[in-house]
């Protein structure tokens, strides 16, 4: 049997689970190949600890060149092209031709979208701007602190309300909180609403426990860094003294301009196979664009679907490569952290494939659910590097 090549564009969660799953499915007489911009490998969830000097830049970031000692070939360049009906991929002027192609591209940050956000505060998710977050903050001992939700939607519907409490804790344990307030604005009618309302009102909950004004179904639509105001689709104004911002999500540019993605701006896909219109063809994580019965609603964009995502396609791969086993599917399982500060974190867990509606539980903010990420970051690192 010929070998056949497996191209994995994307070193995230998605990417990484998948190129490493296939390698272990498939013998050597196949190629899987990892391309990656810059061939790092950042778990997102500790930018959060990141922000209030609980964890280093350095602490989170793996090399993806590490994958190599287990047979996975890395390629380090920008995708530039990407033609799927063909199945070739043009990497800083290469091509590479793929027999199956797996897109786990991500979502493209785009802070330029607001007038004035990238110039007034900090960008929540990106490793520079988390920094930025965790030196800044020390300066900041009086006024108002802001976390915004720019668009919808966008990666990892906990973080923002993790990132106010954790803030507010920060603040708290350096005793200025009575001086320095936290507000939460987001255009969303609540927190994480496609979880449903039992667990938006328990997250809210959270946020009020704490002090943290929640201002729901507030668009911004441009930010004056000179006078530190907040413009809202509304007619409101916010003033702010330190800003933390979630920036827009779009697919990104070769995406788009690969005809992947259709009305939603992201790559439909078959929500249980991830098979895009393209035969051999699959889109992983944030890059999809997942509807639920719900109305109106998306499977968010979360590291763990990209995770389950996957491996489901990894099987199906392997099983058509190989002529053995079955396919896979990806069921809408899904399990998030929310942590509060201190120590403690709650658990958002359920099924978001559900009909007619997700069926998620929120478990309580407890020291056990916080170990729990503790274990599952040192986890990750050990399983897949």
């Amino acid at each position: 049997m010929a070998g056949k090549n497996i191209v994995v564009l994307g070193g995230g969660v998605g990417g990484l689970v998948a190129a490493s799953e296939l390698r272990q499915r498939l013998g050597k007489e196949h190629h899987v190949i990892l391309v990656d911009r810059d061939d790092k490998h950042i778990f997102w969830p500790s930018l959060l600890w990141l922000q209030v000097g609980l964890r280093e830049p350095d602490s989170i970031v793996r090399s993806l060149t590490l994958l190599e000692r287990k047979g996975i070939q890395v390629v380090r360049g920008q995708v530039q092209k990407i033609d799927p009906a063909q199945k070739v991929v043009q990497v800083d002027g290469k091509e590479l031709r793929a027999d199956f192609l797996v897109v786990s591209l991500g979502a493209q940050l785009a802070p330029e979208l607001v007038p004035g956000l990238a110039q007034a505060g900090h960008n929540l998710y990106s490793l520079k701007g988390a920094t930025a977050i965790r030196d800044q903050r020390k300066s900041v001992t009086e006024g108002t602190v802001v976390v915004l939700v720019a668009r919808m939607p966008y990666k990892c519907p906990a973080a923002p309300n993790e990132a106010a409490m954790l803030l507010d804790y920060d603040l708290r344990k350096h005793k200025l909180r009575d001086r320095v307030s936290v507000s939460l604005y987001t255009p969303e009618p609540g927190p994480m609403p496609v979880a449903g309302p039992v667990v938006s009102a328990g997250v809210r909950q959270l946020l009020e426990e704490r002090e943290i004004a929640y201002h729901p179904q507030h668009q911004v639509t441009e930010v004056n860094s000179s006078t530190k105001t907040l413009h809202f689709a509304n007619g409101a104004q916010a003033r702010y003294d330190f800003l933390v911002y979630i920036p827009p999500h779009v697919a990104p540019t070769v995406v788009r301009e690969a005809g992947l993605t259709g009305e939603s701006g992201w790559v439909p896909v078959n929500r249980q196979s991830m098979e895009t219109k393209f035969p051999g063809v699959y889109a992983i994580g944030d890059v999809t664009g997942i509807p639920l019965v719900a109305a109106g609603m998306s499977l968010p964009k979360a590291g763990v679907f990209a995770h389950g995502e996957a491996e489901a396609v990894a099987q199906t791969i392997a099983a058509r490569v190989t002529g053995q086993g079955s396919d896979g599917a990806f069921d809408g399982h899904g399990q998030c952290f929310v942590e509060v500060g201190g120590g403690q974190a709650g658990l958002g867990r359920g099924n978001f494939y559900a009909e007619p509606r997700p069926e998620i539980k929120l478990h309580q903010p407890t020291r056990y659910w916080h170990a729990g990420k503790v274990l599952f970051e040192k986890e990750w690192f050990r399983r897949w590097f």
